[in-house]
């Protein structure tokens, strides 16, 4: 048999790009066979799966490129993959002809076609892999990542992420169940559940329709014999319907875990991001989500520095931050991106305005989080263990997501086990098996 490529992967960005990593490294290996490497040194293929969300790491991707080309070994092949690839297409070759193809988001399946091809460039936004059945590869052999939609047609002006991903269309049913049957057959008990907006599923399909919205497919996942939990990521505040929220509370094998992201807490900038909910219905959801679900752990996306915001509009998504003291936070100052309708607003805010607001809002999530962890202690959990850590640890995550740690060895990976908390922190938990 031939010796296996090297191949060293790069991902940035989100849970989708990570999926779509394991996408592209199972049809890599349908065709030839490669081993993953962290030796950049050794790769025969280096693939920069890219996120465009925010301006920084585009920034950084032209200055990485010079630095793969340098240490790569002169056969190796570089690839630029993901939504950068999306936007800006045959641009990457001219300003870096050292990349020997681009591939887009929407484009993932072709990699082991295109990898052969000097310069080839991939990005049709409209296409449509909905149906097509990637082949099978897991970073995690005790937890799977499975698409149940590709593209967003929401048009957030901050986002550039319609125009990276294309139009949003929902992955059939019958083919999610398969993919995760065949994961809960070869040892993952849990599955994260992956769209734009995950609670808009069912919007629109692409070879046939179904009737099934994101209740029933979460019903219907439910069924599938092994299957222990279900989380999925990302919903959206204006689908988060009573019968959604009612199935989340209710159904045993869904995680009490849920991200709700905000954006911000002014209605005036709701509506200028085109959120399509305010501040009140926001509010109104995550108190149906505590009144049913009093467990639940919610987690937000905050942007600050948003156009034409205000100290007023800021100290609204104070409000919102005191009123929820959501569980986890991730927060940034707004960035500028191609293809959005925000980056033409004259009311841009000053950088420095921002990133006081941001410290601000930051400090006291900090201090709410302290708060919450802090009242962990000596807690009893339903922890998955799905990882090995050094010095003699393995880590897994309680049903309502939190990080937890015990002493133990592999004999427990794959297990849910109850632990009972001896030591906090703000981002983990610290245990003893029971």
């Amino acid at each position: 048999m031939p010796k296996p490529k090297k191949l060293f992967i790069e991902t940035l960005g989100c849970a989708m790009n990570v999926r779509d990593s394991e996408h592209m490294i199972a049809e890599l290996n349908r065709k030839e066979s490669y081993a993953l490497t962290e030796d950049l040194s050794q790769a025969d293929l280096i693939l920069i799966n890219t996120c465009s969300v925010r301006e920084k790491p585009v920034a950084k991707l032209f200055s990485e490129i010079g630095v793969f080309n340098k240490k790569k070994k002169p056969t190796a092949k570089i690839g630029v993959c993901g939504c950068t690839a999306s936007h800006l297409g045959k641009e990457i070759i001219k300003r870096a002809p050292s990349v020997d193809f681009v591939l887009g988001a929407r484009n993932v399946s072709k990699i082991a076609e295109i990898v052969h091809i000097k310069h080839a460039v991939e990005v049709d936004t409209d296409y449509d892999e909905s149906s097509y059945a990637f082949g099978v590869y897991r970073s995690n052999p005790f937890k799977a990542m499975v698409n149940i939609s590709i593209g967003c047609d929401k048009g957030c002006t901050f986002c550039i992420v319609p125009a990276t991903r294309g139009e949003e269309i929902s992955i059939p049913s019958d083919l999610i169940v398969q993919e995760i049957t065949k994961a809960v057959a070869t040892g993952a008990k849990e599955v994260m559940l992956l769209g734009q907006n995950v609670n808009n599923y069912g919007r629109r399909f692409g070879t046939h329709e179904e009737q099934i919205d994101f209740t029933g497919l979460l019903q219907k996942v439910s069924k599938i014999e092994g299957l222990a939990r279900i989380r999925f990521t990302s919903p959206h505040p204006l689908h988060m319907d009573d019968a959604f929220l009612e199935e989340f509370a209710s159904n045993p094998k869904i995680c009490k875990q849920i991200h709700v992201p905000l954006q911000s807490g002014s209605t005036k900038l709701l509506k200028a991001m085109k959120r399509g909910y305010t501040k009140e219905n926001f509010l109104n959801r995550c108190a149906k989500i505590r009144a049913l679900c009093p467990e639940a752990t919610i987690s937000t996306d905050i942007i600050v520095g948003f156009p034409g915001e205000s100290d007023a509009d800021f100290e609204e998504t104070m409000e919102v931050l005191e009123q929820v003291r959501f569980d986890q936070l991730f927060s940034f100052k707004y960035s500028p991106r191609p293809m959005t309708e925000a980056a033409l607003y004259e009311t841009q805010v000053d950088a420095e305005i921002a990133s006081v607001r941001l410290s601000c809002l930051q400090t006291r999530h900090t201090e709410i989080l302290d708060e919450i962890m802090g009242g962990q202690l000596d807690k009893v959990h339903e922890v998955y263990f799905d990882e090995l850590k050094p010095y003699g640890k393995i880590a897994g995550r309680s049903d309502d997501g939190k990080l937890v740690f015990v002493d133990g060895s592999e004999e427990l990976l794959g297990k849910i086990v109850p632990v009972r908390v001896v030591k906090t922190s703000r981002g983990a938990l610290d245990g003893t098996l029971i």
